[in-house]
């Protein structure tokens, strides 16, 4: 295989890294941010919290194979993202401490107030997550301040609180509301009384600003926000040197990949129409419809930002040519063919699991099987 095929090869494996980490982890953290508001008493947060309870461990599995997998994919990615978007990132883990303690250490005590700030601790790891991995997508779309210099170091110029700028605070948003969605059409599924009405209007509400917010994030990146266009650059199957191409800067550019591909278009006609969907199927008992719509919502989110950007990864808004790309960041080619011979044998086992895992794991969450089973749920 060609090492211009595996590099395509491999920004499409990452992006399904990527999606299913947010379709699988994404309700998981959907369903944290809304425990302490659709839970009304500790018997009802518990069942909200056993909803999730089984299987939020194995989905963040795809975070993490997800970073492992850019770390050997894209090292040069992985270099400069680390140094503009360290403090950010450090956030989120952190954030993420809260999930495994929150989940073991709410049960331990039968104390009102110990309960409660476990909950409040679980929606912080399940919000902070979701709207800072929604602006780093802000910020690369509008460009991060790093360069590389000729040995190929790289240097970034920013500091935490430039990241927290208007556009990337909104695409943050975007990120919540598809997730918060996302929880409430699962819980819905998972539920049922006055827990699953509760989702049914959180999934409305939540539905509804997540389209409103991605049309809204649109139609900045068609008339304000700068996009990036290659003008020249070295072939595409030589070795990967971010310096060797000519990169230009324009509001609209990002939608040029929409004219030259114009089947890339059914990304965010599926990003509205799934959100769309979920919200008219919030009140309705098709509630696996409505959940597989809030899911189409965010593979289309997903798609657009990345159908939008290809093939930069990561551009530089300080140096044109320091821009990542899929063609000039990549691994070599031994390295990306030991890597997809693992994905192909392995990738197949652990989808076969996770379905039967889903399997098992199937039907509705109620007091009554709290009550059969309250040594071994949370």
């Amino acid at each position: 295989m060609d090492y211009a095929t595996l590099k395509l090869i491999w920004w499409v494996l990452i992006g399904i890294l990527l999606i299913g980490f947010s379709l699988t982890d994404g309700f998981d953290m959907g369903t944290a941010i809304l425990l302490p508001f659709i839970g009304k008493n500790d018997a009802e947060r518990r069942i909200v919290i056993n909803t999730v309870g089984a299987t939020w461990e194995g989905n963040q599995v795809w975070l993490v194979t997800a970073g492992g997998a850019m770390f050997a994919a894209w090292p040069l990615v992985y270099a400069a993202s680390f140094s503009g978007f360290y403090f950010a990132m450090l956030l989120v883990l952190f954030a993420l401490f809260f999930r495994p303690v929150g989940f073991d250490y709410r049960g331990k005590r039968d104390d009102p107030r110990w309960r409660s700030a476990w909950d409040w601790a679980l929606f912080i790891g399940g919000f902070v997550p979701a709207l800072v991995f929604g602006v780093a997508f802000g910020n690369l779309l509008q460009g991060v301040p790093f360069s590389f210099d000729t040995d190929l170091r790289v240097t970034y110029h920013g500091s935490f609180f430039e990241l927290l700028n208007p556009f990337a605070v909104l695409c943050g948003l975007v990120s919540v509301s598809m997730l918060v969605a996302h929880g409430a059409a699962f819980v819905k599924m998972k539920t049922d009384g006055v827990i699953a009405q509760r989702a049914s209007t959180a999934l409305r509400f939540a539905s509804l600003a997540a389209v409103a917010l991605f049309l809204a994030a649109g139609a900045l990146i068609a008339t304000l926000i700068g996009g990036y266009q290659i003008v020249d650059a070295a072939p595409l199957d030589t070795v990967a040197n971010p310096l060797l191409k000519s990169v230009i800067g324009a509001p609209g550019l990002w939608l040029t990949n929409y004219s030259t591909y114009p089947w890339m278009i059914a990304a965010p006609v599926i990003g509205v129409v799934g959100g769309l969907v979920a919200l008219v199927l919030a009140s309705s008992r098709f509630e696996k419809s409505a959940f597989i719509a809030t899911g189409l919502m965010i593979v289309g989110v997903i798609l657009t930002a990345g159908f939008s950007m290809f093939p930069f990864i990561m551009p530089s808004s300080l140096d044109g040519r320091s821009s990542l790309t899929v063609w000039d960041s990549t691994s070599s080619q031994m390295t990306l063919e030991i890597m997809l011979g693992a994905v192909i044998i392995f990738l197949p086992i652990v989808l076969i699991y996770t379905s039967w895992v889903y399997r098992v794991m199937r039907g509705k969450v109620t007091a009554v099987a709290m009550e059969e089973h309250h040594h071994t749920m949370y």
